[in-house]
């Protein structure tokens, strides 16, 4: 049996990472005769970020109203996700970044059925490695890494206009859904909105591999 989960993420977001994380632990606990296939949405929480992205120290501080204060919510971020399997290095993290062409190279791993091992390879980078994802060079490198495209072939993908369209009307679909925050994980006919527990997950699977069964017969 196979069944779908479709995910709603940015790549600036934490919970993104530690939803994944947690949605490869409920998958692990399946029955294996179920196959699931992952089809990743994007969402951009600041599409008016400058193309390049920002100082992280600087954006932070605006949206939060001090450093400070920016550095105890990741603390508890990184507190609330200790039993996650996720490691969140904020202090190599320099810039905030435009996730506009991290999407746009999604979507084009898409194309290849690697749209998974780019999208968590691209979260693993901004959070764990610091890495700007905002950077043609940096995007082109991992996209190589995961072999998607070489690195030349990709940059110059990410150079031209090739996948804004249809990155801008995934956005819209996703709005027309419902979904105006992410992680949102849509299971069966369940949107699961934030990053849940595991128990939660393999409920949602199981309830919609039970639909499934229902409808079949």
């Amino acid at each position: 049996m196979k069944l779908t989960v479709e995910i709603t993420s940015d790549f600036i977001c934490p919970w993104c990472l530690v939803a994944d994380s947690r949605l490869n632990q409920a998958i692990q606990q399946l029955d294996p005769s179920i196959e699931i296939e992952r089809i990743w949405h994007p969402l951009e929480l600041n599409p008016d970020m400058p193309e390049a992205g920002m100082a992280r120290r600087a954006y932070r501080s605006q949206k939060f109203g001090s450093w400070a204060y920016s550095q105890q919510l990741d603390a508890k971020t990184v507190e609330a996700t200790k039993l996650d399997n996720v490691e969140f290095r904020y202090d190599l993290m320099a810039f905030t970044p435009n996730t506009l062409k991290a999407h746009r190279l999604t979507w084009l791993s898409g194309k290849k059925e690697l749209a998974t091992e780019m999208a968590e390879r691209i979260l693993r980078a901004y959070f764990s490695e610091g890495q700007n994802i905002s950077d043609v060079d940096t995007l082109a490198a991992l996209a190589a890494e995961v072999g998607v495209e070489s690195v030349e072939a990709a940059k110059s993908f990410l150079h031209s206009a090739e996948g804004v369209q249809e990155v801008r009307a995934l956005e819209k679909q996703v709005s027309l859904r419902g979904i105006h925050g992410v992680p949102a994980l849509q299971i069966g006919n369940q949107i699961i909105s934030g990053a849940q527990p595991v128990g939660v997950l393999v409920s949602a699977f199981q309830k919609a591999a039970d639909e499934r069964k229902v409808a079949s017969r």
